[in-house]
């Protein structure tokens, strides 16, 4: 039996003013349609500051980033992957698909391997994964990910990896499950992406 949630949503009565502001501000966003109110923000509307700057910035990262979707959402589940962030890999798994991510692509991350990868995808995959890994990236692959998408390519990729790294803690430390009874991932092989 899973471990219970620690957060969960909060019934529509119970919320403060603050939190239903942001709740309708999200609602009112590009994520009406894909996640609503669901994931880190049932943990987030507890502390509505941090809950409307956060969800700003998850609808730039997500709908205005100067790096293509696919290549985006990989990015994402590299994030996910490398904190087991089950709701997070499940749902973005599905939008990078959509997006064009190959789906043998994701199912490598999924098991911590390398894929087979063009070199944009290569050039926002080792960004990330350097990021993910040292918090860092050699002049190599910031100069990879510039010389495609400039600067601001590399300030989009840098903050969505920040991001989903919160998204993933937020959504561990509340043990968000797994949608409708996918399975969740499984351990990672000894080499993380």
């Amino acid at each position: 039996m899973p471990a219970p949630r620690r957060f969960g949503p909060i019934p529509p009565e119970e919320m403060t003013s603050a939190a239903q502001a942001v709740a309708d501000a999200i609602l009112a966003g590009p994520r009406a349609m894909s996640t609503g109110l669901r994931g880190p923000f049932e943990a987030l509307l507890r502390s509505p500051g941090l809950a409307d700057p956060a969800q700003r910035l998850g609808a730039h990262i997500r709908f205005a980033s100067s790096i293509p979707a696919h290549l985006n959402e990989m990015a994402i589940l590299l994030t996910a992957r490398r904190w087991s962030a089950q709701f997070e890999w499940h749902a973005h798994r599905e939008l990078a698909l959509a997006a064009g991510l190959d789906p043998e692509i994701a199912d490598a991350i999924a098991v911590g391997s390398r894929p087979a990868m063009d070199a944009d995808t290569a050039s926002v995959f080792d960004f990330a994964s350097a990021l993910l890994t040292i918090g860092d990236v050699e002049d190599e692959l910031f100069a990879g990910v510039e010389q495609r998408w400039g600067k601001q390519g590399a300030i989009d990729l840098i903050g969505a990896v920040g991001y989903y790294t919160l998204v993933s803690f937020i959504l561990n430390v509340d043990r968000y499950p797994v949608p409708g009874g996918e399975a969740p991932l499984g351990p990672l092989r000894e080499s993380r992406p």
